[in-house]
């Protein structure tokens, strides 16, 4: 079950950058389970990875190598989060990066490994292993497609997204791949999520449009309030077009930034449109707040509310429950009279109570929509924020609850 179409239009192949996919049997026998994703030499690699403490051994891993050097290669498995796993699971990530290093000509240092799937349990490396010659003999540019189911675990679709544009007289290409469907909440980036362009970068360029368009995109998506153990997002940049971004102009600099938050925005939202169970895609915008903290406090208070996705899921226009979580966000010294409320034309809340002009009939019909937006004003200040979420189905809590049955 996901909301809209799924069509992601063609992907374009990124000189520099090579993608192959292999089934392993990680979790299920024959299934396509691990990704390998070849980097031309002297590509440069940024990265943002999960907050949550109890961060995985790969995420470890990753952070140390590209720390140290420039990335070859990445690994990604689903199936297996190799969470929670201890030394054991940084043991069993290195033996993968060795052998990916061993067969590729390179330090294990220039293997980025990544993981999705169950937390607690052992990672088979024995069974990815295997599975790398035939990862590596399937390299191809154009695998981005077949690399975005190869790295879904509970979606329902791949999520890709790519654009051209022309900076400097010469075309550059965007492609990324994304996967999530729950456990959405990244403070940081998605679940997993690769950008690839041809574009020359430095590495302090990468990291800060990196972390910019992350920040507006995988950072303002929720489908549970919960942030993954996995969670990271790259920026893999060859410079196979033959420009650098430091010799374009600023006009053309500003359109790249651009075309690169668009691209990871439409990631971001496609996993909103894919979570777990969703039958609903749902824009939260809160305006008139005093900074964009309390604007981001009342719009996830709002979008992590079980009764308010519940009964967004039910069509059921209930909107006290907004008008509570909207007084339960925690802001001092709110003024109810000032807050107005909107389920997309229709005007829901104002001077603290129904507005006149409501009706149920009206809120119902917009929240029968498979799309539509929660707009908030809280008549205190100019900052504005926007997020995404979903509702809460049946089927979310059938999807969590067999997960690993």
């Amino acid at each position: 079950m996901a909301v809209g179409s799924g069509d992601f239009g063609t992907l374009h192949a990124v000189p520099g950058i090579q993608l192959g996919v292999a089934a392993a049997g990680i979790k299920k026998p024959g299934r396509d389970d691990v990704v390998v994703i070849e980097l031309a030499p002297g590509s440069v690699t940024a990265g943002v990875f999960t907050r949550n403490a109890f961060c995985a051994a790969p995420v470890q891993l990753s952070k140390a190598h590209l720390a140290v050097g420039a990335p070859r290669y990445l690994l990604i498995n689903t199936g297996n989060a190799n969470a929670g796993t201890g030394e054991a699971g940084l043991a069993a990530a290195r033996d993968c990066c060795q052998a990916l290093a061993t067969l590729g000509g390179v330090q294990p240092q220039a293997v980025l490994p990544f993981s999705t799937g169950v937390i607690g349990e052992p990672l088979p490396a024995e069974k990815i292993v295997a599975a790398l010659p035939q990862a590596l003999a399937a390299l191809d540019p154009a695998q981005w497609e077949r690399a975005a189911r190869g790295i879904m675990t509970t979606d329902t679709r791949p999520k890709a997204c790519s654009r051209q544009l022309v900076l400097g007289g010469a075309t550059v290409t965007l492609t990324g791949i994304a996967k999530g469907a729950g456990m959405i909440k990244p403070d940081m980036a998605t679940m997993l999520g690769y950008v690839g362009t041809d574009l020359a970068l430095s590495a302090p360029q990468a990291q800060a449009l990196l972390g910019a368009a992350t920040e507006k995109s995988f950072n303002r998506v929720t489908v549970d309030g919960d942030t993954s153990t996995n969670d990271c997002c790259m920026l893999l940049a060859t410079g196979a077009s033959g420009l650098h971004y430091g010799d374009l102009h600023a006009d053309d600099q500003a359109r790249f930034a651009a075309a690169l938050n668009e691209l990871c925005i439409t990631l971001a939202t496609a996993i909103i449109r894919d979570g777990e169970g969703a039958t609903k895609f749902v824009t939260v915008d809160v305006e008139g707040g005093a900074d964009a903290a309390e604007c981001l406090k009342v719009g996830y208070a709002v979008a992590e509310s079980p009764l308010v996705k519940t009964a967004l899921f039910a069509s059921d226009p209930n909107w006290g429950r907004i008008l509570a979580a909207v007084g339960r966000a925690g802001l001092r010294n709110l003024d109810i009279a000032a807050i107005g409320i909107w389920l997309d034309e229709v005007k829901i809340v104002e001077n603290g109570a129904r507005a006149a002009s409501y009706t149920e009939a009206a809120g119902q019909a917009v929240l029968g929509r498979e799309e539509f937006t929660i707009r908030i004003a809280l008549g205190r200040g100019a900052a504005s924020e926007r997020l995404w979420t979903c509702d809460f189905s049946h089927d979310y809590v059938s999807i969590n609850a067999d997960y690993r049955s």
